[in-house]
C-alpha cells in the first residue's frame, strides 16, 4: 500500500469515518474543512511519527504540512530524505 493510500486510510478510519479514502481528494484541506481539529492534529501528527519513524519532536513542524493528504505525504517523503 502506498503513504497516501496509508495516510488516506487513517484519516478516514479516524477522523471522517462516512466516507471511504477513495472519497478524499489528496488535496482536500483537512484544518479549513473541519475534518481535523486542533486535538486531531495533534494525534495526526503523532501517528506520521510512530507510523514512519520521524522524529517529530526534535522536528519544526507546522500546521500547514498537515492540512492534506498530499502536504503530509510530502512531509513523510522530505523527512525521509534526511533520516
Amino acid at each position: 500500500m502506498s503513504i497516501e493510500n496509508e495516510v488516506k486510510r487513517f484519516i478516514v478510519t479516524t477522523f471522517a469515518p462516512d466516507i471511504t479514502p477513495g472519497q478524499l481528494p489528496s488535496d482536500y484541506d483537512l484544518l479549513d474543512n473541519g475534518v481535523v481539529d486542533s486535538l486531531g492534529l495533534l494525534r495526526l501528527i503523532a501517528w506520521v511519527g510512530e507510523q514512519y519513524g520521524i522524529p517529530v519532536e526534535e522536528r519544526d513542524v507546522s500546521p500547514a504540512q498537515f492540512s492534506s493528504v498530499e502536504a503530509i505525504t510530502a512531509f513523510i517523503a522530505d523527512a525521509h530524505t534526511y533520516v
